[in-house]
């Protein structure tokens, strides 16, 4: 199982460098559900505005969650869930930021 993310400011049109990315794992009760989230990972984005290689290793709700202050005047932070039912599958994540919104989608 693999994780990326690719993070790009279409406000300029490139890469959003410099990015503080952090992955977490939904903390999950016996019944089921989900009771808050456990930190797994942290990592920046490199000069293309990636991370290549997140340690997602099991099925399940996750989470990244992204610091944008450095890029975005009105969302200082922006969270992504996500669910992985595919354990053999490589999941691409990536956020494209503007000044006012953001968007998301599953990449490849």
């Amino acid at each position: 199982m693999s994780l990326s993310t690719h993070v790009l400011d279409t406000a300029s049109g490139k890469p959003a460098v410099g990015v503080p990315v952090r992955l977490e794992r939904a903390a999950v009760t016996l019944d089921g559900a989900t009771k808050g989230w456990r930190p797994v990972a942290q990592a920046v984005t490199d000069d293309d505005g990636r991370v290549g290689d997140l340690p997602a290793d099991r099925t399940g709700a996750w989470r990244l969650v992204f610091d944008t202050t450095g890029h975005s005047a009105f969302y200082p932070e922006v969270a992504i869930v996500f669910v992985i039912r595919e354990p053999a599958d490589h999941h691409h994540v990536p956020l494209l930021l503007a000044p006012y919104g953001y968007s998301t989608y599953r990449g490849s």
